[in-house]
């Protein structure tokens, strides 16, 4: 029987249960089972991997919960910013945009990269006008405004520093991407993922959401990857593709792969954060090294999972 597999994530980090209250945790569970849903029928309905990761990631992408589209956070300059990517595991056609400002779903703009230009990677002023030319819908400034994110922006100026969205105020360790992998019923892998990148950034900054092999990866002789982490060591570690390296030619399982990546890669540099896979078999992997990571998946033969803290 042929099986259809998804799972999401939205951020990594200091997530702590003694830090949330009980109607936060509820937004938070209900926000992933909404866009684990969106997903979930797609696949159900037999919709390609490509679609459901698409719209799973552009549901979230309209949540201010998280750090990604309208809930992107600020930069220096009080300006938003926002990466995003996805690609397919069967063609290994991929798409991406950074250095965002009016799109509404950078994810979508990623997807038009991958089909309708010679492209990959589309970057400022000139996916703006791509975006333009598709007809995109772009959204007024105030739109990606929440005064959560704002007031993450004061502390930031307030210190001079650079924060990763939803610091613990102390510890500064949330990581705000994300994005979403899935396996579809014709066995085709897909994976997404956005961010709107650290408070206070300046400079350009570009994380490794829309690198394509460090943020996400799909190949259909492998897994699909999306990671959520501190960007500058997932990029120098190439994580998404390193784990999909370590399954085709050290014959490591994706769940051996992701925590050796996870676990003892990363950690080697000194990097944080976490990742959601999932492999042409349908098995799932949710590996972080951090005290929490937002994630939920769905699997035709068993069901669904919602977590947040480390179990």
């Amino acid at each position: 029987m042929k099986k259809f597999a998804i799972a999401i994530h939205g951020g990594a980090g200091t997530i702590l249960r003694s830090a949330m209250d009980a109607q936060k945790e509820k937004l938070y569970q209900s926000a992933l089972r909404e866009a684990l849903l969106i997903g979930t029928d797609i696949l159900r309905s037999n919709g390609s991997a490509l679609d459901a990761v698409e719209q799973t990631v552009k549901n979230l992408e309209d949540c201010e919960l998280f750090n990604a589209g309208r809930g992107s956070v600020f930069t220096s300059d009080e300006q938003h910013e926002m990466d995003a990517s996805i690609m397919e595991g069967q063609g290994l056609k991929a798409g991406a945009v950074s250095l965002i400002k009016t799109v509404k779903n950078p994810v979508q703009l990623a997807r038009l990269v991958m089909e309708k230009t010679d492209h990959v990677f589309l970057a400022g002023e000139g996916a703006e006008r791509f975006a333009r030319e598709m007809q995109m819908e772009s959204m007024p400034k105030d739109y990606f405004y929440t005064e959560q994110r704002y007031q993450q922006l004061l502390l930031a100026r307030s210190s001079d520093r650079v924060i990763l969205d939803h610091a613990d105020e102390l510890k500064d360790k949330k990581y705000g991407t994300v994005g979403a992998v899935a396996l579809d019923l014709q066995g085709h892998l897909a994976a997404a993922t956005s961010t709107g990148g650290m408070t206070n950034k300046r400079y350009g900054r570009v994380g490794d959401t829309p690198m394509i092999g460090a943020g996400t990866y799909a190949n259909d002789a492998g897994c699909a990857i999306s990671c959520t982490g501190s960007g500058e060591y997932f990029i120098r570690m190439n994580v998404a593709f390193h784990v999909y390296a370590l399954m085709v030619y050290g014959r490591l399982s994706l769940e051996e792969a992701s925590r050796k990546v996870v676990m003892d890669l990363l950690p080697s540099i000194e990097g944080d954060g976490g990742l959601i896979g999932v492999d042409r078999s349908g098995n799932i992997s949710l590996c972080f090294n951090t005290e929490g990571m937002y994630r939920a998946s769905y699997h035709s033969d068993y069901g669904e999972f919602v977590g947040i803290y480390r179990e």
